[in-house]
């Protein structure tokens, strides 16, 4: 009985140190090195299903939970290291609000915006991020949105990361054509936060927020 019970144990160990490799494994093809320990600490200590799937147009991320008490979260998998590493953090946040305070609470309300803080504040070191990353990111966290994707200047800076060939609409000149869901447009002028554009085909205009991902028209 007692070698049965020491074997048992010996395998339970065996396959939680085979967890943890593959788990850090897996988080290296997503996520700054050296943001890797906490991360997967804190994923051990919530007990997470962390899965990373295809890109979804409405949302870069999210946290679930079950009438179980099991914890999931989703990220987007063509976010760049720096992107998903603020994404993760962000989803982590709401688990450990839900683990502390149940569901019951705002779910972007002050208890979430100051655990953010703080699980952010570990990451904000030269070490994970670039340097303007950085300058932008201290600023965001002060009073973080709903979304990080609200922060214009964050994400315009996180762009400038990102492995593609893809422009936003600010970085390209007025007057120039671009391709935009299949439709061409021409960009005209700025009306406060946003530009003002020409749909050439039914020659309407629309509203284009700064962070909007373009196609040059060729």
């Amino acid at each position: 009985m007692i070698v049965l019970i020491l074997q048992i144990r010996i395998i339970s160990v065996i396959q939680l140190i085979h967890d943890f490799f593959n788990m850090h494994k897996e988080l290296s093809k997503y996520i700054p090195k050296n943001s890797i320990s906490r991360i997967a600490k804190w994923i051990e200590i919530l007990q997470i299903d962390l899965k990373f799937v295809k890109p979804r147009t409405t949302k870069l991320g999210d946290f679930k939970y079950s009438y179980k008490n099991r914890l999931q979260i989703t990220i987007n998998n063509n976010l760049n290291l720096y992107q998903t590493l603020i994404t993760l953090v962000h989803e982590i946040a709401h688990a450990f609000v839900y683990k502390k305070y149940g569901s019951k609470i705002k779910a972007h309300g002050k208890e979430w915006k100051a655990m953010y803080k703080d699980l952010m504040i570990n990451f904000l070191k030269p070490d994970i991020f670039p340097s303007d990353i950085l300058s932008c990111l201290s600023l965001h966290i002060i009073n973080p949105a709903a979304s990080s994707n609200s922060d214009t200047n964050l994400v315009l800076i996180l762009r400038k990361y990102d492995d593609n060939n893809h422009y936003n609409i600010s970085q390209i000149e007025f007057g120039e054509k671009f391709n935009f869901s299949g439709k061409i447009f021409i960009k005209e002028e700025k009306l406060r936060k946003r530009f003002k554009c020409l749909n050439t085909q039914n020659q309407r205009y629309y509203l284009f927020n700064p962070t909007t991902i373009i196609k040059l028209f060729k």
